[in-house]
């Protein structure tokens, strides 16, 4: 192998090694970063999760709600036929 070829082949493998760990660091970042985000996902079921909860609560306090009116009309609703008799 002569000088030029040698010298080719230096600056090649070089090159090489320099994208091989520019390649492995921007894969530990994306790991890094797809972590973070899977952490943001998780956070953000959570409070969705929360807000369902708090929803159907308040949804079945108004359901009761609407059935003590009704039960409260009724009642009332018979008072006042019974006082007229």
């Amino acid at each position: 192998m002569n000088t030029a070829e040698w010298i080719i082949v230096c600056i090649l493998s070089v090159t090489l090694f320099v994208f091989l760990v520019c390649g492995i660091v921007l894969i530990i970042k994306l790991i890094k970063l797809v972590n973070g985000a899977k952490e943001i996902v998780d956070t953000a079921k959570s409070v969705a999760d929360k807000a369902d909860n708090i929803a159907k609560k308040v949804s079945a306090a108004t359901s009761m709600a609407n059935i003590a009116n009704l039960i409260k009309r009724r009642y009332n609703k018979s008072q006042e036929e019974s006082n007229k008799t």
